[in-house]
């Protein structure tokens, strides 16, 4: 028994010896990816002044670094909110980066944009390679695990015309589960849309109806 206490009070001495040498992360980091995350759950909430006003503050702590690379990461997940929330106005905040950015982030910013090159779908993040191209099976988008992604997913597909009715549904779904205000506005007027394109009088009635009271909960900007 003394043995073994001995033992694990040399293995914890040695475990509080690693943390102690591992260095930590600079305050620059912390604080950029606190605004960041920050900056993109205000945006999804529909919080416009407040997204701003983190994004500014994560955008100063990484021009501090003078990479542009992280620049251009950081304006591509803004992008990415944007996409999730059908706003296809591309993305000019990367495209002053672009330059300086590396080749897979160029790729992901083709792709946000429905122009991704086949030679590049290997340069996308992995989550993201099956939806580059062709036509994606319901199934696989519900296998993305990441609700934000899933969204970015659906609101490329829509983009390039290759998002169905389920597709709607499933993004429509995911945004409520979340609480994500924004692109669930934006999903319910595109579902809205084809309601009224097919004259589908009820299912326009109740789709008008959810949006209003998606909108009693909208933030005063």
């Amino acid at each position: 028994m003394r043995r073994l206490a001995v033992t694990l009070c040399l293995c914890a001495a040695a475990l509080l010896s690693a943390c102690a040498s591992a260095p930590a992360a600079p305050d620059w980091q912390l604080t950029a990816k606190g605004a960041l995350d920050r900056s993109v759950q205000a945006y999804l909430r529909g919080n416009s002044r407040v997204e701003a006003v983190e994004f500014a503050l994560a955008r100063r702590e990484l021009a501090r670094t003078g990479q542009a690379d992280l620049l251009a990461r950081a304006e591509l997940t803004r992008c990415a909110a944007r996409v999730a929330s059908l706003v296809f106005q591309g993305c000019a905040g990367f495209a002053n980066l672009a330059a300086d950015a590396g080749a897979a982030q160029r790729a992901y910013a083709d792709y946000l944009q429905a122009q991704n090159k086949p030679q590049d779908t290997a340069l996308l993040p992995e989550q993201h390679r099956a939806f580059a191209a062709g036509q994606p099976s319901l199934e696989s988008l519900k296998a993305v695990r990441d609700p934000l992604a899933r969204l970015v997913v659906a609101g490329v597909l829509l983009q390039s015309g290759r998002a169905e009715p389920g597709v709607l549904l499933m993004a429509v779904d995911t945004a409520s589960a979340q609480g994500w205000s924004r692109p669930l506005l934006a999903w319910l007027n595109a579902q809205l849309m084809r309601a009224k394109t097919a004259a589908d009088a009820p299912q326009v009635a109740q789709l008008e109806r959810r949006i209003a009271l998606v909108l009693e909960a909208a933030p005063k900007q």
